[in-house]
């Protein structure tokens, strides 16, 4: 069979495993990350100036962070447009928003926002001290405000 007919199968399962992002300051990403979400270090390393930390929650591994990059997060060019995490209700991310505040995150609308007009869905858009784009969101609750980019997806644009 050439390699034009063959099809490919789809993995019976498959799940995002974890992120792993690049970071300027292991020590000052690894603050923000553990008072933001609450991970936990479980491993980390280094080999000679570079750096990485490994980070659970729950016992499962969901970013790791490697200090290897210079600069800030460039959104002009491809690659990561923004990492999303879902919690269960917008009493969450505004708690979620009020540490954020205090960490004095920068934001990319006020509040909490729906993902569209009309939409349950929404939260909060932030970046981290290297300016790398972050969401935290529930499946309803936020649908008291307009959303910011009108028919566009709240997440799309910013």
């Amino acid at each position: 069979m050439s390699s034009a007919t063959r099809t490919t199968a789809a993995p019976a399962t498959l799940r995002t495993g974890h992120v792993g992002l690049n970071v300027t300051d292991l020590d000052r990403s690894l603050a923000f990350y553990r008072r933001v979400f609450g991970f936990e270090a479980a491993h980390e390393g280094r080999d000679g100036d570079r750096r990485w930390a490994f980070l659970t929650r729950d016992g499962q591994l969901v970013v790791t962070l490697w200090q290897q990059s210079e600069g800030g997060f460039a959104t002009g060019r491809p690659g990561l447009h923004h990492l999303s995490f879902q919690v269960d209700t917008v009493e969450e991310v505004r708690a979620v928003e009020s540490v954020l505040r205090e960490v004095g995150a920068e934001f990319a609308y006020d509040g909490v926002v729906p993902h569209g007009e009309g939409a349950a869905s929404g939260g909060i858009f932030f970046t981290d001290p290297d300016g790398i784009r972050l969401e935290i969101y529930s499946p309803a609750g936020a649908d008291e405000a307009p959303a910011p980019s009108g028919t566009a997806p709240t997440c799309g644009f910013f």
